[in-house]
């Protein structure tokens, strides 16, 4: 399998990017929908996702947010700093970044990522039913999912990790999906499914350099573990950035430590839901929102890369490694 490269571009590039668009898309008559798709995609809309579908806990996380109101302020009201250009620049690497680990996925992460997504846009609201007593928090939209994914053949479940208190880092528990591999061509290492990933990196006051990383982002996560972690390092350095534009510190729920403990630390798997016999609630009520939100956002994903996905030539790889060899021989003494 071919994978698609992204070097760094130049400003020179970069503009000639932007007029090849232009003509490009002039010549297909597609303006308005690129431009619709490159609004979403650069942070037009921000109700990608509630920000609030995690378990966590909430006494550990409100002393932790108590503290850092209290403490680590670090006035917020004061204006960009003088840096910001430079700021800019390193949200466009991080960018790139991005868009390297989304696309270098080998056949069997590509397979689950196109099942993933058919199987969440074929789910409905009548199909989502209660699975636990209290806040569901899109439990039975993972459960559905995980039931689809197990008929097509999966080894899927529900995991539910926790972690314990540690230092800066409250203790917790979050839900996501998993699947098991168990194919003989491909690592043997479980593949993460996360239909929240992008509200983990929601911060206050972003900078639209930050929306348009944040929204570059994959509406659900499809990968391994490692790959997740390349993830969370670019968005924790991107959040930073745009934090330190408005002389704001990087919150501790929005910290590498805090984010890793979701899908690094000790979980359960479950196939099934426990029974609940429970009217209908507002809490469930919002999970049919959630999923409709997350199949509108999904849509416009996938019309976005099916508009925008860059040609893949067989001369990339070759390209990329050569101007990084010529790179290195300049910085050679």
């Amino acid at each position: 399998m071919s994978y698609i490269l992204f070097s760094p571009l130049d400003q020179t590039q970069i503009k000639r990017l932007h007029k090849a668009k232009k003509i490009i898309l002039l010549k297909f008559g597609r303006i308005r929908a690129a431009g619709d798709l490159l609004c979403k995609l650069a942070g037009g809309g921000k109700q990608f996702m509630g920000g609030g579908f995690s378990h966590e806990s909430e006494h550990d996380l409100a002393v932790m947010v108590s503290d850092f109101l209290e403490n680590g302020s670090g006035g917020g009201d004061s204006r960009c700093s003088s840096d910001s250009e430079s700021s800019y620049s390193d949200l466009a690497h991080l960018t790139e970044n991005i868009l390297y680990h989304k696309h270098t996925v080998d056949q069997y992460e590509s397979d689950l990522l196109s099942a993933v997504h058919s199987l969440v846009l074929s789910i409905n609201d009548k199909d989502l039913h209660i699975v636990k007593p209290g806040p569901c928090n899109g439990s039975c939209i993972r459960f559905y999912l995980v039931k689809l994914l197990r008929s097509s053949g999966y080894d899927a479940a529900v995991c539910t990790s926790k972690w314990q208190n540690s230092g800066k880092v409250p203790g917790g528990d979050y839900e996501y999906i998993d699947v098991a591999n168990h194919s003989d061509t491909a690592s043997s290492e479980r593949l993460i499914i996360d239909i929240d990933f992008r509200s983990h990196f929601e911060i206050a006051r972003p900078s639209e350099s930050y929306d348009a990383i944040m929204n570059s982002l994959p509406v659900i996560y499809v990968g391994t573990l490692s790959n997740l972690k390349h993830f969370l390092h670019i968005m924790v350095e991107a959040a930073k950035s745009s934090l330190r534009q408005n002389s704001m510190p990087l919150p501790p729920w929005r910290s590498f430590a805090y984010l890793q403990c979701k899908w690094y630390s000790p979980y359960q798997r479950n196939i099934t839901p426990e029974e609940v016999t429970q009217e209908i609630t507002s809490d469930h009520e919002q999970c049919i929102g959630h999923l409709r939100r997350l199949k509108s956002n999904l849509k416009s994903e996938i019309a976005a890369e099916r508009l925008l996905k860059p040609i893949n030539i067989d001369n990339t790889n070759r390209k990329v490694k050569q101007d990084r060899r010529r790179h290195s021989s300049l910085r050679t003494p």
